[in-house]
């Protein structure tokens, strides 16, 4: 402790004195009794020509009226501070009895400056007021630090809201915080509905679960996206962090859509995950013209290997499927049998009721065909009246069966001809299985022979190559 009153005096300019922020004491008649050194750098007022003065105002304002400190010389009351402040000052949460305010001073420097000041009441032994110390903190370049991110934000918020993206984004608690007008048009959902909420769900899913942008905050593993998109997603090629899918939302319009959609983190600059952004693109024409084109494909596929009159498969295609079964036959030692169908007396048929009816008995041949197929078995129309059946997997004595079925099927058919007169045709079929050494060639050739024998036998009937008929 100091032996003397004034050796505390002087302990307590010094620290005033030396005291970074600038700070300024009145006495009770409101005269100025310190002026340190912070704070004559701030108002560009010297202490020599403020000190035993009651012109502090002169620092701050154009005209005479009190500072916070003089407010509170005078015991000026809350509504009273706050008329004066317009609305920018509250007590203080760390000393009782004292204000803080936060207000712009046009006069300081070339543009102003804005200022953060505390005020505090200096009471005697007794309690009574004798005076008040202020400190004053230049916070320009925060405030212009807010007013930069609050109008970043804003243009970042007109950018969301006008793209033509459908576009949301939530923080980190999954509430959300922007839901562009895209979004709303594309969803159904109102951005007021929910903004400040976690129901984002609810625009596209009928019970509770996770958009991509949820899995995205909370950092979820590829195998729990895995888990709710599989096959329809893929980590994204230009984001850490990142997803893309697309997917199809059954309620969107009367029929559904399709949507493709990418979400990605948001980061702290201390890189934290802060929140998440998702952009959902209506991909549903695109996905109807790729159906249309795969079915139009298809479609082109399926008749160029099939002949147009009777819809079973056509000689080219029969090459193709004949070759690979030959081989397969041959080089994993498999059985392989092969009919070879001949109408009986088909010239005839045509000379007598014309070439379209003639074509209504090979039309209905080839329905007895396909009735009577397995399903490992395939039908081809060779040319003119003549058909083939490969039974892959099947001998000679399967392929009789088959043969008697089918041509016992034809024979009970009939066509009726333009004058309703029924055409009635019969059918002779060889039979040939592979044997080691066959090629498609002497294959076909051995069932066409058997066909040739069954013709010479009376027709109708069915032959198996090698075997004495």
């Amino acid at each position: 402790m100091p032996d003397h009153p004034e050796d505390c005096s002087l302990s307590l300019f010094q620290l005033l004195e030396g005291d970074p922020v600038a700070t300024v004491v009145i006495d009770a008649e409101h005269r100025i009794v310190h002026w340190n050194r912070a704070c004559a750098a701030l108002t560009g007022l010297a202490a020599i020509d403020m000190v035993g003065t009651r012109d502090q105002w002169r620092a701050f304002y154009a005209d005479s009226r009190p500072i916070l400190a003089d407010l509170l010389v005078d015991g000026a009351s809350g509504e009273r501070i706050a008329q004066l402040y317009g609305g920018r000052s509250r007590p203080s949460e760390s000393i009782e009895g004292a204000y803080e305010a936060e207000d712009f001073f046009p006069q300081f420097g070339s543009s102003g400056r804005w200022l953060f000041f505390t005020a505090a009441a200096i009471h005697d032994a007794e309690g009574r007021v004798v005076g008040a110390i202020e400190t004053l903190q230049d916070v320009t370049e925060r405030r212009r630090a807010e007013a930069a991110l609050r109008d970043s934000e804003a243009c970042l918020a007109q950018i969301v809201d006008g793209s033509s993206v459908a576009m949301l984004v939530i923080n980190a608690e999954h509430r959300v915080t922007h839901w562009n007008r895209a979004c709303e048009v594309l969803t159904g959902r109102l951005a007021r509905e929910l903004i400040g909420s976690d129901q984002h769900w609810e625009a596209f899913y009928p019970t509770r679960r996770p958009i991509m942008a949820d899995l995205v905050v909370d950092g979820a593993s590829e195998a729990a996206v895995d888990r709710l998109y599989h096959g329809r997603y893929r980590p994204s090629a230009l984001l850490p962090g990142a997803y893309e899918a697309e997917d199809f939302f059954p309620h969107f319009g009367d029929g559904g859509r399709w949507l493709f959609f990418t979400a990605s983190p948001l980061l702290s600059p201390a890189g934290e995950v802060v929140g998440a952004i998702e952009t959902l693109q209506d991909v549903t024409e695109r996905r109807r013209a790729e159906d249309a084109l795969r079915d139009s494909e298809e479609r082109y596929r399926k008749l160029s290997l099939t002949d147009p009159l009777t819809g079973l498969f056509n000689s080219r295609h029969l090459r193709d499927k004949l070759h690979q079964e030959v081989e397969r036959a041959g080089r994993y030692h498999r059985p392989l049998c092969l009919l070879l169908l001949d109408c009986d007396h088909f010239k005839r048929i045509n000379d007598s009721y014309g070439h379209l009816e003639g074509d209504k008995v090979l039309q209905a041949l080839a329905l007895a065909i396909n009735r009577c197929l397995r399903r490992s078995d395939s039908a081809f129309r060779h040319g003119g009246e003549e058909f083939i059946v490969l039974m892959p997997e099947a001998g000679a004595e399967a392929g009789r069966v088959l043969g008697e079925r089918l041509r016992a099927c034809f024979a009970a058919e009939a066509v009726e001809s333009a004058c309703g007169e029924a055409i009635r045709c019969t059918v002779s079929i060889g039979v040939a299985e592979y044997r080691a050494g066959d090629d498609e060639h002497t294959l076909i050739r051995r069932a066409d022979e058997a066909c040739y024998r069954a013709k010479g036998l009376g027709r109708n009937r069915v032959v198996v190559a090698g075997r004495d008929d």
